[in-house]
């Protein structure tokens, strides 16, 4: 399976934005997975904060270093609509082009991309 880190808008300046925000990251993720391809969900995070025991601790930079490294490891980024305003999907866009991973803005240009991935190497 392809490796694809999705990526676009989580935080908010108001609870609503950000449930809403996570709701359109975890519904193109499943759209991803049915699709046929390994998503990264980078939604999926807070279930790390809801099991943290009394004492222990996650920062917002250890955060961004583990989606960092599974977007350094995916082959493609999918990126979801109204990412303009984020500064943290503007960053892994940034890193991805560093690292030559190919961007896609739909599902459907990123699974006619894997189509004539195959189509190269048959």
């Amino acid at each position: 399976m392809i490796r694809v880190y999705v990526a676009g808008p989580y935080s908010a300046s108001n609870v609503i934005t950000v449930l809403d925000n996570i709701r359109n990251g975890m519904a193109l993720s499943k759209d991803v997975f049915l699709a046929g391809f390994a998503p990264f969900c980078p939604w999926l995070d807070y279930h790390f904060t809801l099991q943290l025991r009394e004492g222990e601790k996650l920062t917002i930079e250890d955060y961004y270093n583990y989606s960092m490294a599974w977007l350094e490891a995916s082959q493609a980024i999918l990126v979801l609509p109204n990412w303009e305003g984020s500064n943290g999907t503007k960053a892994e866009m940034a890193r991805a082009r560093e690292l030559n991973i190919p961007i896609f803005y739909t599902l459907e240009s990123l699974v006619k991309w894997r189509e004539d991935e195959l189509l190269k190497k048959s």
